[in-house]
């Protein structure tokens, strides 16, 4: 079955404008075009923008999802690069968990320092930024 840009977009829970912007940059294909300019697609372009916003959820860039597709389309592809790609994102995780803890702490210490009653211009929140 062939799929109108519309109907693609609401299946996959995108909007039209994202089905267009993937095709622009390589990950979606463009799709044939048939009765002037009606793009048609088919089913399996809803299947690849669920694989794209799910690899999205989990924190990977277009690109790194680009290279992913990659290694799920070569016969030739190890499981094994896969999984390299998965620890490497997980290492960028922590990086990431440690340091929002490290801006939480910060943050819960000058709240906590903080004299609620000052006047907004003499406040040690807003102080700090300056510092």
């Amino acid at each position: 079955m062939k799929l109108t840009i519309g109907k693609v977009a609401k299946l996959s829970g995108v909007g039209v404008e994202t089905v267009r912007y993937y095709e622009r940059e390589g990950i979606l294909q463009q799709p044939k075009r048939h009765l002037g300019s009606v793009r048609e697609y088919p089913e399996e372009t809803v299947h690849r923008l669920h694989f794209i916003k799910r690899a999205q959820e989990l924190g990977f860039s277009l690109q790194e999802i680009l290279e992913l597709l990659s290694l799920r389309s070569k016969p030739s592809g190890s499981c094994a690069k896969v999984v390299e790609k998965a620890e490497v994102k997980l290492q960028q995780i922590e990086k990431k968990i440690a340091d929002l803890r490290k801006i939480h702490s910060a943050l819960s210490k000058l709240k906590d320092r903080c004299g609620q009653q000052a006047p907004s211009d003499r406040c040690l929140v807003l102080d700090s930024f300056h510092a």
